[in-house]
């Protein structure tokens, strides 16, 4: 099994998203942030149930970066609890996931 995380994220618009993406990034908590706009979320908050248009964030990272990464992704995000994933990668190019650790280090 890789080391290599594929972590989920959703911002409420593209501006706080792209923040978000470019200090991952530059931090080196993440290699790769995919923005994806257009979604749209359904979910129930305080009792009440919510419709809103939101961006989704694919953020490359790993296993040794995730606290750190986890820390600074709730600093940054408005959200009182901001939504945060993790899923392993199994599998992948292997010349890929090897720039993706040397980008996290």
């Amino acid at each position: 099994m890789s080391d290599a995380l594929l972590l989920l994220s959703t911002c409420p618009d593209s501006e706080t998203a792209a923040q978000i993406s470019r200090a991952l990034v530059e931090e080196r908590l993440a290699a790769c942030v995919n923005c994806i706009p257009g979604l749209t979320s359904v979910y129930r908050w305080r009792g009440d149930i919510h419709e809103d248009g939101e961006v989704l964030l694919l953020i490359k990272s790993t296993r040794d970066r995730f606290e750190s990464l986890h820390s600074r992704l709730i600093e940054l995000h408005p959200y009182e609890v901001p939504e945060l994933i993790a899923l392993d990668i199994v599998a992948g190019h292997t010349p890929y996931l090897d720039w993706l650790r040397e980008q996290t280090v």
